[in-house]
């Protein structure tokens, strides 16, 4: 892997964090690592960089890395609407996994971090890139993890079956 063509920004506001992030990708032989301290600077950058993934954190003021991601994902001036994330964070309750799935968030890394948990995550990012959806309600990377062999037709889901059955 051509690990130092990549162009990664970190966005955490802890320095500390951001720092040891660091670390970990130039080890890995990532050259181009750049910072945000919040949501809100990390689009100014992602605005005036091309960036190929964002490494966020979950908790940070005043624009946390949900709103970070709605924002990416789906504000009109988004700078890139398909930049693979990965969300790192220390609060990895079901719910707020869920959370981060839902506002499209690709790659999900609970704290304490190691080398070897961000290096899977860059890797799986590269070599099994999920394609996006749009629905109603979404637009991200297809959260369905795992296709179904066994599957025969256009829908996954019952509703949906529901849904298209009841359209005149």
């Amino acid at each position: 892997m051509r690990f130092e063509l990549l162009k990664i920004l970190l966005v955490d506001d802890n320095q500390h964090m951001r720092v040891l992030l660091t670390e970990i990708l130039r080890a890995i032989g990532v050259r181009a690592v750049l910072e945000a301290e919040d949501g809100a600077e990390a689009l100014t950058l992602m605005r005036a960089h091309p960036i190929d993934i964002v490494m966020t954190d979950l908790a940070m003021t005043p624009l946390d890395g949900i709103d970070f991601v709605r924002r990416l994902r789906n504000a009109p001036d988004s700078p890139n609407q398909l930049t693979p994330v990965i969300m790192v964070t220390g609060h990895s309750t079901s719910r707020r996994v869920t959370e981060a799935r839902d506002a499209g968030v690709n790659e999900f890394l609970a704290k304490p971090v190691t080398a070897r948990g961000v290096l899977e995550r860059v890797v799986e990012i590269i070599d099994n890139p999920r394609p996006f959806v749009r629905s109603r309600d979404y637009f991200g990377p297809d959260r369905r993890r795992k296709a179904d062999p066994y599957f025969v037709g256009p829908y996954r889901r019952i509703h949906e079956q529901h849904a298209v059955n009841l359209d005149p």
